[in-house]
This record gives C-alpha cells, sequence and structure tokens, in this order.
C-alpha cells in the first residue's frame, strides 16, 4: 500500500491532531477556546484554521497546487503575523505534521522501502508548504510595519501642520517654514 493511502485512511485523526497542535502555540485558555467552540463566529481563528488544514492536507497527498496552498495558508499565516507571533512560532504547526504523521504510521509500516521513500518525499513537500508559509509571514510583516511607519510619519506630519512649521504650497506639497 503507498503512503498517500494510508495517509487518507488516517487523514481525520492526522488532522485532528495537527489542529491540536496549531492551537497548542496559543497561550492555555485561548488554546482551549480555539478547539472547544465550534461557532465560525465566535471563533473565526479555529474554524478558519480547521477548514484550511483539511485543503493542506489534500494538497499534500495531492497535486500541491501552490496557488490554493497559498490561498489556504494565507489566513493562518496572517492571523499570526498580526498577533506577533515569532517567524519560527508562527510557521512550526506545518513542520509539525512530519511527526504527526509518523506517529500514525504503524512500526511494520517503515519496513516498506516504497513507504519510506514516499515518506522522504512528503517530507520536501511539507517542507515546502513551511517555506511558502514563511514567505506568507514576511510579506505580512513587512504590510504591518509599511501600515507603522505611514501612520507615525502622518502623526508627525499633523503635529507640525498644528504647530505651523508646515504650510502647503499651490500644488498640494507640504513645504517647510
Amino acid at each position: 500500500m503507498r503512503l498517500e493511502e494510508l495517509l487518507a485512511q488516517k487523514k481525520t485523526a492526522i488532522i485532528d491532531k495537527w489542529f491540536d497542535a496549531v492551537a497548542e502555540t496559543y497561550p492555555a485558555d485561548t488554546a482551549g477556546f480555539i478547539k472547544r467552540q465550534k461557532d465560525p463566529f465566535s471563533n473565526p481563528v479555529g474554524v478558519t484554521t480547521q477548514k484550511s488544514l483539511f485543503v493542506l492536507m489534500d494538497e499534500l497527498l495531492g497535486e500541491m497546487n501552490r496557488d490554493k496552498i497559498n490561498s489556504f495558508l494565507d489566513p493562518i499565516i496572517r492571523i499570526r503575523a498580526v498577533q506577533d507571533f515569532t517567524p519560527s512560532k508562527a510557521t512550526s504547526f506545518v513542520f509539525s505534521l512530519k511527526k504527526i504523521i509518523r506517529e500514525h504510521l504503524n512500526k511494520c509500516d517503515f519496513n516498506d522501502h516504497l513507504i519510506v521513500a514516499d515518506l522522504a518525499l512528503l517530507d520536501q513537500k511539507i517542507d515546502l508548504i513551511g517555506l511558502m508559509a514563511f514567505d506568507i509571514y514576511v510579506k505580512c510583516r513587512e504590510k504591518i510595519y509599511q501600515i507603522k511607519a505611514t501612520e507615525e510619519k502622518n502623526r508627525f506630519f499633523c503635529a507640525f501642520e498644528r504647530a505651523g512649521l508646515i504650510k502647503e504650497l499651490s500644488g498640494g506639497k507640504p513645504e517647510p517654514l
């Protein structure tokens, strides 16, 4: 039996454990809420994460469509970027899937050379998803810093303007006095 077939049989259990791994990266009270609350309006983080993990697992076992992976990885990472997770903590849940998969495989599965070869390929796919997650995280953080810089610039401009240190030219550009 091929690795994809073995994992497809255990898909729900693997995703449940993967979801738990994602939730455990949050503080204990938040993790408990994310795991328990199933209402999408009360718990958008948990519901979005669970939905995304199912699609990511399908892609991992299937075609590895980069656009689809990015579109479902983005909401998870975007939330974590806004919450000030470090890059490693924000993306670590992707790599935790390797351990989870190995826990769900039987010992006898590791004696099959095809399974071992497929597992090495699967690890490469997980690494690729992890790198994609890191790229998303960096883009989100860059956007956050850009927004903060623009806000600071506007705040200083308004302060200078109120203090009478800047006057507007006829072209609409500010000029220092």
